[in-house]
């Protein structure tokens, strides 16, 4: 099986401008970690569209690399190298549609794709979409509303007492999302371009899922630990604790729910999540690896690609090794 591989931030998806420093750092540990999985297997070759910028930052001694050059155009590389490949492996932000729209050339070439079709990529990479999806499905989320300039009144203000969190619509990460305090955070967010949500700001331990899911089947792969700090209103994430030491049964059976109310996800899948002392919530289904994925192998030494690929014939077999947790830095922040 020869598989194509492309990374979005690190694979030449922002070959026109300036690489955003903490998806690239994020994007360049999932690649790493995905073609270590991949070369551990056997009959697979791969092929790898890398940005020229990251010529030597990510070893292609032992595939097959296309270097994207600023002058091109990255999609049309994409749908060009996908002719030449069995299967294609994207990872790429939900912002502007661009993880739908890789997905959706994928399904229209007629080669296996490794990801969550475009269809579940549709709702999960939608907050708004999500939050109502999962609503309907009485599964816990935090109560969101949509916020743009066109909603805004201030006349509410005395109805939003307390913190709250807003965040894009299509957003990754914490790109972009800002706690806001007082009248004038949300004065000001009401006159930034695109389409935001707000949500409650809520306090508690700030877990992560990740999981393999099969048309209605889910698998739990590792509960995770992330660990933020709060810089200009805004959240960083600086460690993830992967395969924390916890009781997985209540973790699983949210999955189980979750499989049933979107059955259109397929393969890896990252669940955010937030506890609190009264119930634990959704925040965000990501339809994609996540870097929690980077550390999962040396936790529990499972191979996730390996697994992956057995979702195309049946189920996975999951095995651990061993299990212990394993500290991820993320990204190291001035605090100041």
């Amino acid at each position: 099986m020869k598989i194509l591989v492309f990374e979005y931030i690190t694979g030449g998806g922002f070959n026109k401008q300036a690489l955003p420093d903490t998806l690239a750092s994020e994007g360049r540990l999932m690649v790493q970690a995905l073609l270590a999985n991949l070369l551990a297997l056997e009959g697979v070759s791969i092929r790898l569209m890398l940005d020229s910028r990251l010529e030597g930052q990510i070893d292609t001694t032992a595939i097959e690399a296309f270097i994207i050059q600023s002058d091109q155009n990255c999609h049309a590389e994409f749908t060009r190298l996908i002719a030449g490949c069995d299967a294609v492996w994207p990872i790429a932000p939900e912002f502007d549609g661009i993880l739908q729209a890789l997905c959706e050339t994928v399904e229209k070439s007629g080669k296996t794709l490794l990801s969550p079709p475009a269809n579940a990529v549709a709702i999960t990479g939608n907050k708004w979409a999500t939050y109502q999806h999962l609503s309907h499905h009485g599964i816990a989320t935090v109560a969101s509303q949509l916020f743009n300039a066109q909603t805004w009144d201030e006349q509410l203000l005395p109805s939003l007492s307390g913190q709250w969190l807003a965040k894009p619509v299509d957003g990754v990460g914490c790109a972009d999302s800002y706690i806001l305090s007082d009248p004038d955070d949300f004065t000001k967010q009401a006159t930034r371009p695109g389409q935001f949500i707000i949500q409650p700001h809520l306090l508690g331990k700030k877990t992560s899922l990740s999981c393999l899911f099969k048309h209605g089947v889910a698998w739990l792969v590792c509960v995770n630990l992330q660990q933020f700090i709060i810089v200009n209103q805004q959240y960083r994430l600086t460690n993830i604790i992967i395969n924390i030491d916890t009781d997985l049964t209540a973790y699983q059976a949210l999955a189980d729910r979750i499989a049933l109310a979107l059955p259109e996800l397929w393969g890896y899948v990252g669940i955010d999540l937030i506890e609190t002392p009264e119930q634990t919530v959704v925040l965000e289904i990501n339809p994609r690896l996540t870097t929690s994925f980077v550390g999962i192998h040396e936790a529990l030494g499972i191979n996730v690609a390996e697994n992956v690929l057995q979702l195309l014939t049946g189920s996975p077999s999951l095995i651990a090794k061993y299990r212990h947790p394993i500290t991820l830095t993320v990204q190291h922040y001035d605090s100041h």
